[in-house]
């Protein structure tokens, strides 16, 4: 019998991707797509749904008939979190443009429900706060904007989902409305103690419960997709939110253990075992996965742009042409510059939750040129994670856990040897880089194969991680309060 894969699909902010691992969790093929970033506003972000199904299908058969259909066993998906979509049940097609966890437009719904009140009950029940960030805005107004939603979500015509069960309709042929455990708790709508859509929380965002797909464990039964579709009938059987899956593709299965994604955003989530740990310093209360109806829950400190930085440096200012080309401009930087970047293109994430801030360039001078400015840029990425590691190790002290030993890293810009070492010398604290960079994925396909039975256990899924390298800090400690100090003053002419 020839070796089985599983087909991972892992839909992102700026691409759709589909990799083939084996068992041994080893890449065996990859194809990815970019797609349209469409701004119709200030702060605004949409994608196409049309657009991201089409990319994800063409990946996907690429992969399938690149390793032969009949040899894939299942299938595990991740998605960008928190993008909303709202279609038409009996046509499959979207009402209108997927409105992405970017987009800043609910900005003022969200702070009048804070005027009113609103933000502690929320905050206890998801462990969120209010930010036009979350899900749960973004449908409540594309209800209000889009002619006759309303009155249709309500006569149950119409479904709403995140991308995984956008995903999901498609592939199952409309078969199937699910989502899981890990993307349900990025609505703002979900009761991460209870792990049910909450009823006072649906009425206070203005959301029918006919719209809400069914939750699952993230390794579980989601649906077939038909060979209608795909060329081959294959389970659904493994899904996560990209963070989430990252986790679990980075092993960090025990209370403590913290890993960090470099993708279009940064996101660093921290386990803290079966109860949810309460943040002193704003950062988020989540759902880390469930399993066998047993959920380990994640502090999260949230990051909204950085691969998305070096995007721009590329496609906004085209100081570069391709993006690996920031490692050697960074090097070649002078070490004294001052030039700061604080990248708020669509606000400020943890702990700040300032979206109304817009991104700034400190310290110019006539000397400064393209290589201070991608120097700056990949710093802003080291500093905003040093800032998110400090309030991670302050609420987890105060929760009586250890301080995490070191951050484990992914995601496209770990590829980068500067910025890792980069991290190490401001976080200051060892990094690890693994073996196989492509941990959401790997997240993602080891939840379809722990629902196989190919691994009987999480700690057994977990011995397949392996360190590539590990940087260590050798900044000097006058060096990195200097670096601080002008990342906090920057930072306050931001937010001021």
């Amino acid at each position: 019998m020839s070796e089985q894969y599983i087909l991972s699909i892992d839909q992102g902010t700026t691409s759709s991707r589909a990799l083939a691992f084996d068992k041994a969790g080893q890449v065996k093929a990859v194809a990815q797509s970019e797609f349209r970033q469409i701004f119709p506003d200030d702060g605004w972000v949409e994608h196409d749904a049309l657009e991201i199904w089409d990319t994800t299908l063409a990946c996907c058969k690429q992969v399938l008939a690149e390793l032969g259909a009949e040899n894939f066993a299942a299938i595990g998906i991740t998605n960008q979190r928190e993008t909303a979509v709202i279609w038409e049940r009996a046509t499959g097609q979207p009402v209108a443009n997927a409105i992405v966890w970017q987009d800043r437009r609910t900005a003022d719904i969200c702070d009048g429900l804070k005027q009113a009140g609103h933000e502690a009950m929320i905050t206890e029940k998801t462990g969120l706060l209010l930010d036009p960030y979350f899900s749960a805005s973004k449908v409540g107004w594309l209800l209000d904007h889009i002619d006759g939603a309303r009155p249709r979500a309500e006569a149950g015509e119409l479904a709403f989902g995140t991308i995984d069960s956008w995903l999901v309709w498609q592939l199952t042929e409309g078969a199937a409305h699910v989502t899981d455990a890990s993307n349900a708790a990025r609505t703002s709508l979900f009761n991460i103690h209870d792990n049910e859509w909450d009823a006072d929380l649906l009425t206070l965002f203005g959301v029918s419960a006919a719209l809400m797909p069914e939750v699952k464990d993230n390794a579980a039964d989601f649906g077939m997709a038909t060979k209608a579709v795909l060329g081959v009938d294959l389970p659904i059987l493994g899904m996560a939110g990209d963070q989430q899956a990252a986790t679990i593709g980075q092993a960090c299965f025990k209370p403590g253990m913290i890993k960090s994604t470099y993708g279009t955003g940064c996101f660093v989530l921290a386990n803290t075992g079966n109860k949810p740990a309460v943040s002193g310093n704003r950062l988020l209360t989540t759902i880390g996965y469930r399993l066998a109806g047993e959920t380990s829950y994640a502090l999260e400190g949230s990051i909204f742009m950085a691969g998305a930085i070096v995007q721009w440096l590329r496609d906004g200012l085209q100081l570069i042409d391709h993006a690996s080309e920031t490692q050697a401009l960074a090097a070649a930087a002078n070490p004294d510059s001052a030039v700061t970047m604080v990248p708020a293109f669509t606000g400020l994430g943890a702990p700040h939750w300032a979206p109304d801030a817009r991104a700034a360039i400190f310290n110019m001078t006539r000397d400064s040129g393209k290589a201070d400015i991608a120097r700056a840029a990949l710093e802003s990425v080291s500093l905003q994670t040093a800032d998110l590691m400090r309030a991670i190790a302050d609420d987890m002290a105060a929760a009586g856990m250890d301080v995490p030993p070191r951050l484990s890293v992914d995601g496209g810009m770990v590829a980068n040897d500067w910025l890792c070492q980069n991290l190490a010398d401001l976080c200051a604290c060892p990094i690890a880089r693994p073996a196989v960079t492509e941990t959401t994925a790997l997240g993602a396909a080891m939840l379809a194969m722990l629902q196989l039975g190919w691994f009987d256990s999480l700690d057994a899924l977990g011995e397949s991680w392996a360190l590539e390298a590990q940087f260590e800090p050798v900044m000097a400690r006058d060096k990195r309060a200097e670096k601080q100090a002008l990342w906090q003053a920057a930072l306050a002419q931001v937010l001021a």
